[in-house]
C-alpha cells in the first residue's frame, strides 16, 4: 500500500523479466559545451556537490528509487474526490535498472522521488509530510541541496524543510549573473538585492549571492512529467510574444516549445534530465546517453489525468481521462466553441439516467467549463499578454491564456507575469525570499511595475536578464490537478478554491458563488 491508503499496484519484476541500464556516470564535457546543456548548469553542479548527502532508506512505503517492481500499463490512485489514472502507451515498465527509477546520483534519489505516479507525476505537500513522518526526515526526498530551505541549516529539524513540507517547494539555485547557452555571463538589465531572506540561503556565505559561486535561490514546485507530447510540441517556428524564432533542439535541429520548465531554461527532455541529475540527484559528471534516451522515452509514453470521480462517476466526457490525451493530437489551439480546450461537455449538461446527485454534479462541471470558456473579465497589467498588442486592459476569458488543446497550457511559450510572484499582486508569502530588482536607467523598465520591482521569484528574468521578464513564469498543464496540490509555481494556492480565488482577486472577476463552485468542480475532474 502507498501513503494514505493509495494503492501502488506494482507487481514483481520477475513477472515481466529484467530490464537494466547501466547507472554509471559519464564524464561531463567542458562547461557550456554547445548542444549539451544550458550554460548555467556547470556552476550549479559545483554547488550541488557541496551539500550533505543522505543514504537511501529502502524500507519505504511509497515508490522508492531502486524498487524491483513493474509499473503496469494502466494504474490509478486515490486523488481528491476520485482517482488519478496513469497509462503508459508502451506497456508495462520494469523499474529495476531503469534510470528514471534508479538512483544515478550521490544522494539516493531518482527522478521518481519528486515525480511520483500517485501524485500526478509531481509530488504533493501531503506526500512530503507523510514521508517525513514515516522516515523521521531521513528519506532522500529531503536531501540538503534542495529538499531543505538551505543546505547550511540543521538537516534533522523539520523547520529546515518547511517549504517542502508545507508548500511542496524545492530550492532552485541559479547562477548570478545569468549564463548564456555557451556558459558566458549575460549582462543583466537590472541589479538584484535581497530584501528578506527567511531561509537564509540568499545571504549564506557558501550558497548565497555573495558567495564564491554566486547563486540566487528561489523555491518552486516540480512540474508533472506526463502528457509530454503536448508540452514539447512547438506551435510554428517563432514566439509570438517576443517575435523571436524558436530555439532548436541541439540534437535533432527541430524547433522546441520552450514549455518544459517554469523559466524555460532547458529546451529538451534530455537537457532537462542532465540538469536535474546535476542539481537534484547530485550526480558527478552527467548521465550516460543511454540513460538520457531511456528517461526521455519513458516521459513521452506517459499520459495522466483524473480518471474517476465519486460524485460524477466515470469521467466519460470527450476530453477527460488519460486515454483522450493519448489519442488526441498535440499542438492544436483550443477555442471557446468549435474545439473547446478540454473537449465538449454537451452530454453532461443534462445527464438522463443518472442519480440525482451525479446529475447535479455533472451539470455543475458542464457549467464550470462554460465559465472557463465564456465568462469574460478584464485582464490588465499582465506582462506577455497585455504587452503584445491585445490592449491593456483586454476583455477575455480563462481560455484566452489557457488555450492549448487538451492541457490548458498556453500554446505560445507560456511565460507570463500575472502577479503570482511580483508585488503588489502576490500573496504576502512571508516564508519566501523577497528581492528588489532595479532596472538600469539605460533600458526599458518593467512595463507595469516601473524601474524597481519587488518579487519573490524573478522567474524568466533570471535566465534572460531582461526587465520585461521579471516575475514571468511558464504556465503548466492543468491535468491531474486533484493529485498534486498545492498550485502555482510557488505553491501559494493550497487547493483549487484558493487558485480560483487568486484569479478572482487579481482581475476583479467577481464570480458568483455558483460560478466559483462550478469552476472548482470543473478543474477537479481534469
Amino acid at each position: 500500500m502507498g501513503l494514505s491508503g493509495r494503492s501502488l499496484l506494482l507487481v514483481p519484476a520477475a513477472v515481466f523479466g529484467a530490464f537494466a541500464l547501466a547507472a554509471t556516470a559519464q564524464t561531463e564535457p567542458e562547461p557550456g559545451a554547445t548542444g549539451v546543456v544550458a550554460g548555467h548548469t556547470p556552476a550549479q553542479g559545483t554547488q550541488a556537490q557541496t551539500a550533505l548527502r543522505r543514504d537511501p532508506d529502502r524500507a519505504q512505503l511509497w515508490l522508492s528509487p531502486g524498487a524491483d517492481a513493474v509499473l503496469p500499463a494502466a494504474v490509478d490512485y486515490t486523488a481528491g474526490e476520485g482517482r488519478f489514472a496513469l497509462i503508459d502507451a508502451a506497456g508495462p515498465v520494469p523499474l529495476a535498472g531503469h534510470p528514471f527509477f534508479t538512483p544515478i546520483g550521490e544522494n539516493g534519489r531518482a527522478c521518481v522521488t519528486c515525480h511520483q505516479p500517485s501524485d500526478g507525476m509531481s509530488i504533493s505537500a501531503a506526500t512530503a509530510q507523510a514521508r517525513w513522518t514515516a522516515t523521521g526526515g531521513k528519506d532522500p526526498l529531503f536531501a540538503a541541496i534542495d529538499g531543505s530551505n538551505c543546505p547550511s541549516l540543521p538537516q534533522d529539524r523539520r523547520a529546515s524543510h518547511s517549504l517542502l513540507l508545507e508548500r511542496g517547494l524545492f530550492r532552485i539555485f541559479l547562477p548570478w549573473p545569468p549564463r548564456a547557452a555557451d556558459g558566458t555571463p549575460i549582462a543583466p538589465e537590472f541589479t538584484i538585492e535581497v530584501v528578506r531572506d527567511p531561509t537564509g540561503c540568499n545571504t549564506d556565505p557558501v550558497y548565497g549571492l555573495n558567495s564564491p559561486n554566486p547563486m540566487v535561490s528561489i523555491f518552486r514546485r516540480p512540474r508533472p512529467v506526463m502528457n509530454m507530447k503536448f508540452v514539447t510540441t512547438a506551435d510554428g517556428f517563432f514566439n509570438i510574444k517576443t517575435g523571436e524564432v524558436f530555439p532548436r533542439d541541439p540534437e535533432t535541429g527541430a524547433f522546441v516549445s520552450q514549455q518544459l520548465m517554469a523559466d524555460s531554461r532547458q529546451l529538451t527532455l534530455k537537457t532537462q534530465a542532465v540538469e536535474a541529475a546535476v542539481t537534484h540527484l547530485q550526480i558527478k559528471g552527467r548521465p550516460t546517453d543511454a540513460q538520457l534516451a531511456a528517461i526521455a522515452a519513458f516521459e513521452m509514453q506517459l499520459f495522466g489525468a483524473q480518471g474517476f470521480d465519486r460524485r460524477a462517476g466515470a469521467l466519460d466526457a470527450e476530453g477527460l481521462g488519460p486515454a483522450a490525451l493519448r489519442d488526441k493530437p498535440a499542438g492544436l489551439l483550443g477555442d471557446n466553441t468549435h474545439q473547446p480546450v478540454f473537449g465538449k461537455f454537451d452530454a453532461w449538461k443534462a445527464a438522463p439516467g443518472q442519480g440525482r446527485r451525479t446529475r447535479a454534479f455533472r451539470e455543475s462541471v458542464a457549467r464550470g467549463e462554460q465559465v472557463f470558456l465564456l465568462r469574460t473579465f478584464w485582464i490588465r497589467d499582465a506582462t506577455h499578454l497585455n504587452t503584445i498588442g491585445l490592449g491593456n486592459p483586454v476583455k477575455r476569458t480563462c481560455a484566452t491564456c489557457h488555450n492549448a488543446y487538451m492541457t490548458g497550457m498556453d500554446l505560445a511559450p507560456g511565460w507570463m507575469d500575472i502577479g503570482v510572484n511580483n508585488r503588489p499582486w502576490a500573496d504576502p508569502n512571508p516564508d519566501l525570499p523577497l528581492f528588489r530588482l532595479t532596472c538600469r536607467p539605460d533600458v526599458e523598465p518593467h512595463p507595469f511595475l516601473g524601474r524597481v520591482v519587488l518579487t519573490h521569484d524573478p522567474g524568466r528574468a533570471l535566465i534572460s536578464g531582461k526587465c520585461v521578464d521579471i516575475g514571468s513564469i511558464t504556465m503548466q498543464q492543468m491535468r491531474g490537478l486533484a493529485a498534486r496540490a498545492p498550485y502555482f509555481a510557488n505553491g501559494s494556492a493550497k487547493d483549487l478554491a484558493a487558485l480560483v480565488d487568486f484569479y478572482d482577486r487579481r482581475f476583479d472577476i467577481r464570480y458568483t458563488p455558483r460560478e466559483r463552485r462550478d469552476l472548482i468542480n470543473f478543474l477537479s475532474v481534469l
